[in-house]
């Protein structure tokens, strides 16, 4: 599976915005589907994940009634909408694929998008 997150850019404290990550080979319809961060200087963090029948999800709590995860596998495209955004969201975005559902950040993930890069800053 190949993905590619996009919809990225600059938003304002406060603001929304909403990423995709499509898969522009092979199929994302059985795979867990997960969205990753890493500001500047920081390490990669887990942001959310959803199960490929959409049932099971979990969110980090630092977004959690923030972000939203959501997923069309007719698309072959995972979401993620940010909503009321602050500084410490500016970060590259990527996806990521397994086969398998897990809660934890720390499972290995198969695949990977490039990052889409979120800036908010007034």
């Amino acid at each position: 599976v190949q993905l590619q997150a996009s919809g990225g850019g600059l938003v304002q404290p406060g603001g929304s915005l909403t990423l995709s990550c499509a898969a522009t080979e092979g199929t994302i319809s059985t795979y867990a589907m997960a969205w990753f961060r890493q500001a500047p200087g920081k390490e990669r963090e887990f942001v959310a994940v959803m199960s490929w029948t959409a049932k099971r999800l979990h969110l980090a709590d630092s977004v959690r009634g923030r972000f939203r995860i959501s997923r069309n596998n007719v698309k072959n495209t995972v979401y993620l909408q940010m909503t009321n955004v602050n500084s410490e969201d500016t970060a590259a975005y990527y996806c990521a694929a397994r086969d398998g559902y897990s809660d934890s950040p720390k499972v290995r993930y198969d695949y990977w998008g490039q990052g889409t890069l979120v800036t908010v800053s007034s």
